[in-house]
């Protein structure tokens, strides 16, 4: 299990995605750029211990109504070949150096994770306690056999969220939505094959819950 370090990032993971989230499809704050607050969020472990994996919330108040935006990113010891457009910046990190932070949509490492998840195969983690699951992250999945994905065929950004084609063995051709924009008690959709929810809180301390990424056939 990951161990999370009690230190500090330059820039900080605020100040990286105020930068980044304006130019996303599904943004609907001011155009001059957010104005953030951590909402929740909770991690996922690479099996091989190199990537952390982080599913954020964040709260942005500049339009007015506060919107809970869910933004999964990635943190890895050195930059991702070819990667280059899923870069949300570097970072340095108080005890491991350097951080190059991807949006995770795009790194396969959390990409195969987050199927896993949907499947009830993975252990959420807690957002900021080392070694520690969270039990208020639920997987629900209806497919009945599991799958491991053989390739990503596409990603789709659109207003809506994220969409991610992938080939899986033996399900076939399966897409993982991940929500963008998360909404309080938001249904998944009819046909859905698995979901994962989770809880954010409010500018005002109330707490909610929806769904975060859906699997869908």
């Amino acid at each position: 299990m990951a161990f999370i370090h009690k230190t500090t990032m330059t820039p900080g993971k605020l100040e990286l995605l105020t930068a980044w989230l304006p130019a996303r499809p599904w943004y609907t704050g001011s155009p001059d750029g957010p104005e953030l607050s951590k909402a929740g969020g909770f991690r996922l472990d690479d099996p091989d211990g190199e990537v952390g994996i982080e599913f954020m919330v964040v709260t942005d108040v500049s339009g007015g109504a506060p919107v809970a935006y869910h933004v999964p990113v990635t943190y890895r010891g050195a930059p991702r070949d070819g990667a280059e457009a899923a870069l949300i910046g570097t970072s340095e990190h108080g005890v491991l150096g350097r951080r190059w932070v991807y949006d995770a949509a795009h790194d396969p490492v959390a990409v195969g994770q987050l199927l896993a998840l949907l499947q009830g195969q993975a252990e959420p983690q807690h957002q900021s306690q080392s070694d520690t699951p969270d039990p208020s992250v639920i997987s629900d999945f209806t497919a009945g056999k599991t799958a491991a994905i053989t390739e990503v065929t596409s990603i789709e950004d659109t207003p809506n969220g994220t969409d991610i084609a992938v080939q899986t063995e033996p399900l076939g051709a399966l897409t993982i939505r991940i929500v963008r924009v998360l909404r309080r008690d938001q249904e998944t959709t009819p046909n859905a094959l698995g979901s994962v929810t989770a809880e954010w809180h409010s500018p005002n301390g109330d707490q909610n819950r929806g769904p975060f990424a859906v699997l869908n056939p």
